[in-house]
């Protein structure tokens, strides 16, 4: 799971994009770990949120993710 999680936050602080799609960021971690499901990608996503490195960005139709503190994703 750690690496799982490891996997996301390298990702989402190389994108050059502040908001991110679940399937962006699951295909990202399949690059580092090819046989990664997606309900554990998901898990590792949900414990980083609720650890507050990540963030969750809605759209209303849509729920994006983003880093914590990178580019406009804070509701301020």
């Amino acid at each position: 799971m750690e690496d799982i999680r490891n996997a996301i936050l390298e990702f989402a602080e190389k994108s050059k994009k502040s908001k991110f799609y679940f399937s962006d960021m699951e295909k990202a971690v399949k690059k580092v770990i090819p046989d990664v499901k997606a309900r554990m990608v998901k898990k590792a996503a949900t414990s980083l949120i609720n650890e507050e490195k990540l963030i969750y960005f809605s759209t209303g139709s849509t729920t994006m993710y983003g880093l914590k503190g990178k580019g406009q994703t804070e509701d301020h």
